[in-house]
């Protein structure tokens, strides 16, 4: 029997638009503006070019081989410095290039070490500091820059004793010369106690690049802060209260954006080559270890090195009421660690033993009904089977059937006819019919159990 088919009708080519049914469930706002209006949201990150990918990948390299762990390192630095030199003043290593002291690293770098050091550092500490600093350049003067001069300020007096004790309390090869200049122009060899000046400064510059180096960590969350943070007052939106940025001013917030779009390419290019200097220095260290000064003069250097750091850097600099202030401190917080979330792990099934539920029950006063509430539930069912306290030899007992025997042994056990996982049926005899009958597990006698209360019950039968 053929059907008949309803015609459809058009509206015709007269009729206004305004007549038309519109299928937009709000007229007259258009889709930007429902955007703009939703709450809750927020805005997702540009794409990702192939060249941020790599750059990327460079910058972790790179902070895997300068962010090497500090205490480590400097044990490695004053162990070797002590087993390798001390290995070498008897057993002299045999001769490389490094053994020269007009090879190429040794004339243009070790010999102008801190000039390279500052060369990458300045300029990563003005640009890294400013924009933390959001512009202010007073600041940055007062509370950045002088680092680098107590460094400089060291680096020189150390530098300079280690000379005067050397010409002081040294002798000529020859006799008839009682300085160490003379003797060394007319040719012949001075023996004084020389402090390594190399192994002091290739150490303490390592040390200044990896702190001086720290801004770069966690560096790249800047922008997502600043794209949360211009979302958050385009909408008004106060709930937000996580954001480091959210105490800064406008104006402050507009030349965070302004330097760090600016500087991030070159802070970038410059932390590849204060990573790859610090790699030289400590080539350069290495070679120091084996031809050149004695164990001792090696050691004292070292240590001279490592205690000027740990002064300026670890004990002074983190001291909040002294200048200058800590490496990349600002007018905010981009590095704060991420507290640890808890309340995601799933807690132990209720079936083993050990649990709160099994542990109130077998204390002798827990009841069904308080177990039953620790039973996790969606849409009010168990999302999986708890263990009820069971009573098999009397009021003070809570042991479960499948845990101990009758006789009061702890093992396996059958389970009886009249008791099950999801608690004995009540009632005694075996004549008792279904309609009467009930569980001590409430859960069990829930309408959608039915199907499985009468597969127990014909099995029982």
């Amino acid at each position: 029997m053929a059907t008949k088919r309803k015609p459809i009708h058009t509206p015709s080519s007269g009729a206004s638009a305004s007549s038309r049914p519109q299928m937009n469930f709000r007229q007259g706002v258009n889709d930007t503006t429902a955007r703009s209006e939703a709450k809750g949201t927020r805005p997702t990150a540009t794409p990702t070019s192939i060249k941020e990918v790599l750059t990327m990948m460079v910058l972790h390299v790179c902070k895997k081989i300068i962010f090497f762990d500090t205490g480590l390192k400097v044990a490695l630095y004053l162990g070797s410095l002590f087993l390798v030199s001390l290995i070498g003043d008897f057993l002299p290593y045999p001769k490389t290039y490094l053994a020269r002291t007009d090879n190429l690293f040794n004339v243009y770098f070790v010999k102008l070490g801190w000039a390279w050091t500052m060369l990458f550092t300045f300029p990563y500490l003005a640009m890294t500091s400013v924009t933390l600093c959001c512009g202010d350049n007073q600041r940055l003067l007062r509370n950045h820059l002088p680092r680098l001069g107590i460094a400089t300020v060291f680096w020189f007096v150390w530098t300079k004793l280690f000379n005067i004790i050397e010409s002081s309390y040294g002798r000529c090869s020859v006799r008839g010369f009682d300085s160490k200049t003379p003797c060394l122009k007319a040719g012949h060899f001075w023996n004084g106690f020389d402090i390594s000046g190399h192994a002091f400064i290739l150490i303490y510059s390592s040390l200044i690049l990896m702190e001086e180096a720290r801004p770069i960590i966690s560096w790249e969350s800047i922008k997502d802060l600043l794209r949360n943070e211009e979302h958050n007052r385009a909408s008004n939106d106060t709930t937000q209260t996580s954001n480091p940025l959210k105490g800064l001013k406008e104006e402050d917030l507009k030349a965070l954006k302004y330097f760090y779009t600016r500087f991030t390419p070159t802070i970038r290019l410059l932390f590849v080559g204060m990573t790859m200097l610090q790699l030289l220095w400590d080539v350069m260290l290495v070679g120091t270890m084996l031809y050149h000064h004695r164990m001792v003069e090696k050691v004292l250097s070292g240590i001279i090195a490592v205690v000027t750091w740990f002064v300026t850097y670890r004990a002074w600099y983190p001291v909040p009421t002294v200048l200058p202030d800590p490496v990349g401190k600002g007018m905010f917080n981009y590095q704060t660690v991420k507290p640890e979330i808890s309340g995601l792990r799933r807690r132990a099934s209720l079936l083993q033993p050990g649990t709160s539920s099994s542990a109130a029950g077998g204390a002798g006063g827990s009841s069904g009904s308080s177990s039953s509430k620790d039973i996790p539930k969606f849409m009010g069912m168990p999302l999986y089977a708890a263990r009820q306290p069971y009573n098999s030899s009397g009021p003070g007992g809570a042991t479960s059937p499948l845990e101990s025997s009758p006789g009061g042994q702890q093992g396996p056990a059958f389970v009886s006819s009249n008791q099950h996982l999801y608690g004995s049926r009540g009632g005694t005899g075996a004549g008792l019919s279904s309609s009467s009958s009930s569980y001590s597990n409430p859960d069990f006698n829930h309408p959608s159990y039915a199907r499985y209360r009468s597969r127990f019950e014909r099995f029982e039968s």
